[in-house]
């Protein structure tokens, strides 16, 4: 049960663990991998939160989420997401990304942290 919890926590995390810190996420993907307790993989989280997101870590981590558009997204889709790459508008970005998360119905990325408002 306590499993489960952890790998929805994570799930959810995800995406702002790599939108804060590329190092931070690869640590607690090895972490998961290895089955560490839930209150290791909360601190470890936590402290990639307070990691301060570089435009690169930003940036990945905001393709990453495109990933799950970029077959079905409109011409004008894709042109935004190039404009906000761009331009690297971040609130924005994110904005632009939970739109297409409900409007495309990625479920995955609707649960995750970095897109609730």
């Amino acid at each position: 049960m306590k499993r489960q919890l952890t790998d929805k926590f994570w799930r959810e995390e995800k995406y702002r663990v790599m939108f804060h810190s590329q190092k931070h996420y690869n640590l607690i993907r090895q972490a998961m991998r290895e089955q560490l307790a839930h209150e290791q993989i909360e601190q470890l989280i936590h402290a990639a939160l307070q990691q301060t997101p570089t435009e690169g870590s930003m940036r990945n981590a905001c393709q990453h989420m495109w990933g799950y558009f970029r077959k079905v997204a409109t011409p004008e889709e894709k042109q935004t997401y190039e404009q906000l790459l761009n331009t690297c508008d971040m609130p924005t970005f994110l904005c632009f990304l939970q739109q297409l998360a409900i409007q495309y119905n990625v479920t995955y990325l609707r649960e995750s942290t970095i897109l609730q408002p």
